[in-house]
């Protein structure tokens, strides 16, 4: 399996919103809500209408761990979630439902849609599904969030496996000591 990276650009991150959401509401919203809640893809995929009706609280047993999630929806995610329930006539009870039956769409869909997307805007960067939780991590991370928090969100065992999972290397590490110049 290839390895991905988190989006690091607030532009590309853009770029592949606007594509998205005049391409599908669907994949839009995966995207949205997979940057903006560090899910894995299984959990994602998983998700239900009932899941996210009430609109400002998911919650879930992940898959991987078995442990519960439960956390707030950001306004971003809030919207998008309204704008596609609001805009699709969903028959069944999946969020990320096939176009080919009444269940979700594959991993493999959702990487050819993420990667799709990123190509169509430039990113040369191995992009997959994957790369939405990095890039929630690698955010989280970038606006100020501990590391210890991102660790725990993410379910990682120590703060150093989060600083590489989403990619922060010890140059991006040596440059607190360059720039703080008290």
């Amino acid at each position: 399996m290839e390895c991905v990276e988190p989006i690091r650009s607030k532009e590309q991150i853009i770029a592949i919103k606007r594509h998205l959401k005049k391409q599908n509401l669907r994949d839009y919203l995966l995207f949205v809500l997979g940057i903006n809640s560090g899910l894995r893809i299984s959990d994602l995929l998983s998700l239900t209408i009932d899941n996210v009706k009430e609109i400002d609280r998911i919650t879930l047993r992940e898959k991987k761990t078995g442990k519960p999630k439960d956390f707030p929806l950001s306004d971003t995610c809030k919207e998008a979630i309204r704008e596609y329930l609001v805009s699709t006539k969903i028959d069944g009870n999946w969020l990320f439902k096939s176009k080919k039956g009444n269940h979700p769409i594959t991993r493999i869909q959702a990487y050819r849609v993420i990667n799709k997307a990123a190509r169509m805007i430039g990113i040369k960067e191995a992009i997959g599904t994957h790369t939405l939780r990095k890039t929630f991590g690698y955010w989280a991370y970038k606006n100020g969030a501990d590391i210890t928090k991102i660790q725990k969100l993410l379910n990682h065992s120590t703060p150093g496996i989060t600083l590489a999972y989403i990619g922060i290397t010890k140059d991006d590490l040596d440059n607190v000591y360059r720039n703080l110049n008290l």
